[in-house]
């Protein structure tokens, strides 16, 4: 498409539309890959898992959704944070739930997190050097309980109490190493997750929207949103 301005003119004279350049050829972003560079977390309590993330998407400096949904299940009781290119890691979901499907019906009983999180490590690893997917997966199960496992960029994977991941963690290991304490409540997981990603949305650009929370039991899950007035406030810069 082409956009017209009128062209600065003497009083008096004619108006004429002059045609800008190339809209296109002047906005990197269109060029710019879709990427959740993001933040996530998940921190492991007595009866499951708390998981957290912001919720901006960005194509370079462009955010292209504020209100992503960043929490993914794969089955009822294991979801994984996703943090690198938004296509990468919505396609690794994708083949980890597929395959999960299937293994559920073989075994006759739900997966272990340990299972899903081995997939995604192999797919991580398997496409190293051609996708960008950062994975946190959690989940409850009755044989260990709630975990979380960290798969960064290039296929580890390592059970952790807490894990955090994405652009904004940089930004917030401070924080998490100087208020992490093992055996917290579910109310204190939940606050510690929040506080954490609102330093991490106040610093980092590719960071903000809303706080999506997810809690992962054996009852199920309960999902909560925190937006506006809701998000701590650590700064009033």
């Amino acid at each position: 498409f082409i956009l017209y301005h009128y062209s600065t003119i003497p009083r008096g004279k004619m108006a004429v539309l002059q045609p800008y350049p190339d809209f296109l050829s002047i906005s990197d972003w269109t060029r710019e890959p879709v990427s959740t560079g993001t933040s996530i977390m998940a921190v492991e309590y007595d009866r499951g898992v708390v998981i957290a993330a912001d919720s901006r998407t960005t194509s370079g400096a462009y955010i292209v959704n504020r209100v992503t949904d960043k929490l993914t299940q794969v089955t009822d009781h294991i979801f994984c944070c996703r943090s690198g290119s938004a296509a990468d890691t919505q396609s690794f979901a994708d083949m980890v739930k597929y395959n999960l499907q299937l293994h559920t019906i073989e075994l006759e009983e739900p997966p272990l997190v340990k299972t899903a999180a081995n997939m995604f490590k192999s797919l991580c690893y398997r496409d190293r050097d051609k996708r960008i997917a950062g994975i946190i997966c959690a989940g409850w199960d009755k044989r260990n309980g709630g975990q979380v496992y960290s798969i960064p960029l290039g296929g580890m994977c390592v059970r952790q109490p807490f894990s955090i991941g994405g652009s904004g963690s940089t930004y917030i290991y401070g924080y998490c190493d100087a208020h992490f304490r093992t055996g917290m409540t579910k109310e204190e997981c939940i606050q510690f997750a929040k506080n954490a990603l609102a330093l991490a949305i106040s610093r980092d650009g590719s960071s903000g929207g809303v706080i999506r929370i997810a809690c992962i039991e054996e009852s199920g899950v309960e999902r909560l949103l925190f937006t506006g007035n809701d998000i701590p406030q650590f700064s009033n810069e």
